[in-house]
C-alpha cells in the first residue's frame, strides 16, 4: 500500500493540463481548458480542465475528478 502523504506528493507534482493534453487537444478557454470529452462522442466541446483547482470535469456526460484532496 502507498502511503497517502506519497500519493498527495505525486498529486502535487503533476501537471493536471499536460497529462490530459497527452490525451487529447486542449485549447486555452480563460482560466481554463476545454476539449471534446474522451469519455463520450461529441462533435462541441464540453470537457474543461481547471489547472488552478487541477481538475476536470465534462458538462456533457457529468464526468469529473479533482487530483487534490487537501
Amino acid at each position: 500500500m502507498i502511503p497517502d502523504e506519497k500519493l498527495q506528493e505525486l498529486r502535487d507534482r503533476i501537471d493536471i493540463v499536460d497529462l490530459i493534453g497527452r490525451y487529447v487537444g486542449l485549447k486555452r478557454a480563460g482560466k481554463n481548458f476545454t476539449a471534446c470529452c474522451p469519455f463520450h462522442q461529441e462533435r462541441t466541446p464540453s470537457f474543461f480542465v481547471n489547472p488552478e483547482r487541477r481538475s476536470y470535469k465534462c458538462f456533457g456526460c457529468g464526468v469529473w475528478a479533482t487530483a487534490s484532496t487537501s
